[in-house]
């Protein structure tokens, strides 16, 4: 890890034609390799996505061992993860782009495992807070680098499938795991959920470890190159730069998790279920990703080669706008169903559908913008991480005030502005990008 990457050895490398056709070079790798790289870092992040949530469920029980009453705290110590998860990719992509992916993601998948077994056995509100936080920075680095490693592989013409099934992992696994979490605690006990989880991520290095390699090209090339400390403020600023100053960033990092908020009273307190069964409401916004998933990475690719062919075999990064204007109007929907439907207290199981509808007009979402970003951007990993930084911040405030707006508001009324909000920012914005994203890309130092 002493050779550093000079930050514009990038497009050199990506630029070289001799570069183009080198075995060595990932985008010329067999099929199966490439694959093995997507599934480890996909393996990582699910394990990571999955303990943002797990703990949902049992988050009474939590609250009656350490004698927490606040509301915000309680809320907190699930959150509390979300804020480091937001905070440390803006660390980890440039690193990565300094020294390559693999031992960014090693190192912290073994530190993984060793913070959630403090959490496991914390003896007090405080350290449990403590390790919790350190689970969410060493969480992040998957999920800073995840979709680079998708980029640094595939061609443009063919990361659809793979970008819509490593982003199926972060969306679906926060799902999945108030699931696991529910029956679990309400069996086991809450700390055999920390004990858990790092079991699995044991398991993912040691898979990680013999199937992974690196696939950062200019960290392949230029392995030996000459020691440059000067880059490295140059390397850590770049993502807050993407941030702050690329209108493109800021203006496709929508977020709509204040939902979710509302699920444990509603679940719990209205249709009456069980700690272990309340886990499973979640499972309708996963099967909406998962479903959205299987379109959005088919159907993208095809109006994106459509469009591409229209441009004289020429594809564009703002090609992949119109999947995201199609889920923009969906995910409105989703949230007035829901809204209505609870507070109405009809069948639970018309809730649950209205979240399915919200999770599949938001993956068709995700997916679309995850593709235009590491189409766009020279550094992807740290174009994704810039993005990410307002969803995981506005997922680890929300929980805390979640509660009280919803209790002032209803449900109804409370989605219901959700919704506006999300027509507001949702529908206007890949309009724009589509008439004037190519503008805007030609401002940018930091765009292919």
């Amino acid at each position: 890890m002493s050779s550093v990457i000079d930050p514009t050895d990038q497009s050199k490398v990506l630029a070289d034609d001799l570069w183009a056709l080198d075995a060595r070079n990932p985008r010329n790798w067999p099929r199966s390799k490439k694959w093995a790289a997507v599934s480890v870092v996909s393996m990582y992040t699910i394990v990571a996505a999955i303990v943002s949530s797990m703990m949902a469920p049992a988050l009474p029980n939590i609250a009656e061992q350490f004698r927490i009453v606040s509301e915000t705290e309680i809320a907190l110590t699930l959150s509390i993860f979300l804020l480091s998860f937001a905070i440390s990719p803006l660390f980890y992509a440039p690193l990565s782009e300094m020294y390559g992916r693999i031992w960014v993601l090693h190192i912290n998948n073994m530190l993984f495992v060793m913070f959630n077994l403090g959490c496991a056995f914390a003896p007090s509100k405080a350290i449990l807070l403590g390790f919790r936080f350190l689970c969410g920075w060493a969480g992040g680095a998957p999920i800073a680098i995840g979709g680079g490693v998708v980029g640094d592989v595939f061609a443009a013409e063919d990361r659809a499938l793979a970008m819509a099934i490593y982003t199926l992992g972060p969306v679906v696994a926060p799902a999945i795991g108030p699931a696991i979490g529910g029956f679990m605690s309400e069996t086991v006990g809450w700390r055999y959920l920390f004990v858990f989880v790092a079991g699995l991520s044991a398991v993912a290095s040691v898979v990680g470890v013999l199937l992974y390699r690196e696939t950062y090209a200019p960290a392949i090339r230029l392995r030996f190159a000459k020691e440059a400390g000067d880059h490295l403020l140059t390397n850590l600023r770049r993502p807050f730069i993407l941030l702050t100053r690329s209108v493109i960033c800021l203006t496709l990092s929508g977020i709509y998790y204040l939902m979710f908020a509302t699920f444990p009273g509603l679940f719990n307190d209205v249709y009456h279920f069980r700690t272990g069964v309340s886990g499973l409401a979640y499972l309708g916004v996963g099967i909406g990703f998962s479903v959205a998933t299987a379109m959005g990475g088919h159907y993208g690719n095809k109006v994106y080669h459509a469009l591409a062919a229209r441009n004289g075999g020429q594809g564009k990064p703002e090609m992949r706008v119109p999947a995201i204007l199609f889920g923009a109007f969906i995910v409105p929907i989703g949230l007035f169903w829901y809204g209505w439907s609870a507070e109405a207290k009809i069948h639970w199981i018309m809730p649950i559908i209205g979240t399915g509808i919200f999770g599949f007009g938001a993956m068709l979402t995700f997916l679309p913008i995850h593709l235009y970003l590491v189409d766009t951007f020279t550094y992807a990993a740290s174009a994704l991480s810039a993005a990410s930084v307002t969803r995981s911040m506005l997922a680890f405030a929300f929980p805390l005030f979640g509660t009280q707006m919803f209790d002032a508001l209803g449900l109804g009324p409370g989605n219901s502005l959700l919704a506006a909000l999300a027509i507001v920012m949702g529908v206007p914005f890949p309009i724009w990008i589509w008439f004037y994203g190519e503008r805007l890309r030609a401002q940018s130092s930091l765009t292919r």
